[in-house]
């Protein structure tokens, strides 16, 4: 439950912030601020929360952890109003708006703290009650940078008093904290241990749940990797039923060959392809065990790759489950459950890993330029469509390694998906090192010019396209 008014009045009293200077302000989360303060060598820490249902304001001594990436309303405070000291901290009237008056000898705000659950804020304005920025930004109730916010102030009465006190009485707790300590530290004990939001039992639970929910797609994605290396592996019965295809190919009747396998002695029935001949049918056989074959190493590395995300994601649990701050559990778990899209890229294009290699797709003359300027190096290979225009693709070289044909038809895969020659299903391509490539004068961004380049002819093929999917969605945990 949120503070009342009187819970609110008995922790400012108790607070002694004016003539305090606010040393630094974190915001850990987006409904919780940290003011700390010094006064007379004494540091302190004051927490606002506005969370519904845990409206308050309170010292804590507790350490409360920095975001992973600073918030809006953070880098306001941070430029504005760190530094400053306040003049004065007082409740208006009976409601539960805290107001601190702070100021340098060049500025002066005011920051109204609103612990009203489902609409708190914070809101600083200047002197003449414009709004500078808030918490929340709420236009339809003028709470944006800009408008003019009030607040009206006004004498309360003992009578007013008493009968608030008597229909919002101050809370009592029970004897598991001790009665001898500040209402402050009491309020603070109480809802970092049982408060409904930041309890650290509730974020357990919903870590258990996201834990649960991830984990249960990367296992199954994990089986089915399982279950196709298992198929592969019977990959000798297919080069077997080549060998007798071409053994016993003139009794075949049609569709289908009867016969005797000569290592078991048993009868056999193959399928056949009745359009094609029997050379054509072995050789059909002898193909998908070369497939096979192949595709055993590729599924132990995506195999090994899906183990480690695994063990990623249960060292991840496990340090949730060993903190102990529930701040930082919190923190913990918003941050992971980002939606992706909302994530800052640390770098442009796409990147895949494939095999121990990384491959780099530039999709846009944008991003093809920046990869040219700040990612790639001289040695790495660069790839692009012939007579279509295309995003550039990009090996990135490793030390006396040649990159792998594979490898090779991997990135081409990718520049004739990446290009206008997708509709047609492939296209030649030129390869050479980024170092043979040269700027064309006044030409548009991002256009280079090669030499010592090499042809490559590439059809697009369904089955790389997919796992480089498939091996995407495994490094981001989808």
């Amino acid at each position: 439950m949120s503070l009342n008014c009187n819970e609110l009045n008995l922790i400012i009293s108790e607070l002694s912030l004016t003539g305090a200077f606010i040393q630094e302000i974190v915001q850990p989360s987006y409904d919780m601020l940290a003011f700390r303060t010094i006064k007379q060598g004494i540091l302190s820490t004051l927490i606002i929360c506005t969370g519904a249902n845990a409206c308050r304001i309170n010292t804590t001594e507790n350490k409360v952890p920095k975001n992973v990436k600073p918030l809006r309303f953070h880098e306001f405070l941070r430029s504005h109003v760190q530094g400053m000291r306040i003049n004065d901290c007082h409740q208006i009237g009976l409601d539960r708006i805290v107001k601190l008056d702070v100021s340098t000898w060049q500025q002066k705000y005011y920051i109204y703290i609103r612990l009203w659950s489902g609409a708190a804020n914070v809101i600083v304005t200047d002197e003449e009650g414009i709004i500078q920025d808030c918490m929340y930004r709420r236009p339809k109730k003028n709470e944006v940078t800009g408008t003019k916010f009030t607040v009206e102030e006004k004498e309360v009465s003992e009578e007013e008093k008493t009968l608030a006190l008597e229909k919002f009485p101050i809370r009592t707790f029970d004897s598991s904290i001790d009665s001898s300590l500040s209402f402050n530290r009491k309020i603070d004990i109480f809802y970092s241990e049982h408060a409904s939001v930041l309890s650290r039992e509730s974020l357990l639970a919903q870590a258990e749940k996201w834990y649960n929910v991830k984990h249960s797609k990367m296992e199954n994605a994990l089986q089915k990797l399982l279950a196709k290396q298992k198929q592969f592996e019977n990959a000798d019965h297919l080069k077997h039923t080549g060998d007798l295809i071409l053994s016993f190919g003139s009794q075949a009747q049609g569709n289908f060959l009867d016969c005797v396998d000569y290592d078991t002695n048993e009868q056999v029935h193959i399928i056949l392809d009745a359009k094609k001949s029997i050379q054509e049918n072995a050789t059909a056989y002898y193909d998908q065990y070369k497939k096979a074959i192949s595709g055993l190493e590729d599924l132990q590395h995506d195999i090994d790759l899906s183990k480690r995300n695994i063990a990623a994601l249960d060292a991840e649990y496990k340090a949730i489950l060993d903190q102990k701050n529930v701040i930082k559990i919190e923190q913990m778990l918003r941050h992971d459950t980002t939606p992706k899209q909302k994530v800052e890229k640390v770098h442009a294009g796409l990147h895949y890993e494939v095999d121990g290699w990384t491959i780099i797709v530039g999709r846009t003359a944008s991003e093809n330029d920046d990869l040219l300027r700040h990612t790639v190096k001289g040695s790495d290979m660069w790839l692009h469509t012939r007579d279509y225009a295309g995003g550039y693709v990009f090996i990135k070289a490793q030390k006396n390694k040649t990159v792998p044909l594979e490898i090779l038809l991997y990135a081409g895969n990718l520049a004739v998906y990446h290009s206008k020659a997708r509709r047609n299903g492939q296209a030649d391509l030129y390869y050479t090192h980024v170092k043979y490539l040269r700027r064309a004068k006044n030409g548009p961004k991002g256009l280079v010019l090669p030499t010592q380049e090499k042809n490559l002819f590439v059809k697009l093929d369904e089955n790389r396209l997919r796992r480089l999917d498939e091996l995407e969605k495994a490094r981001i945990g989808i």
